[in-house]
């Protein structure tokens, strides 16, 4: 989770320049830099993918203010059926 966090606290710190430069799309990020930029969020997921492996990139919708703070972060959940 820690690694996330670094990237979204990246994104946070240096999100006006990057609205200005990606405003509207969905960039991907990994560690300190910005990998991607993409029209959809399913095609910086597979575009992204395909270069790097899941839980070493975070993907943000580049928009101005705080709801570009609200981050969702998915993990599948199992249920034991004992």
């Amino acid at each position: 989770m820690d690694i996330l966090r670094h990237m979204h606290d990246f994104f946070l710190l240096h999100q006006e320049e990057l609205v200005e430069k990606y405003g509207g799309r969905y960039i991907a990020i990994v560690g300190e830099a910005v990998v991607g930029s993409y029209d959809t969020l399913s095609e910086a997921y597979f575009k992204t993918i395909e270069n790097y492996p899941l839980g070493s990139f975070l993907l943000q919708h580049c928009i101005p203010g705080k709801e570009a703070y609200t981050c969702t972060y998915y993990s599948p959940v199992f249920e034991s059926k004992e």
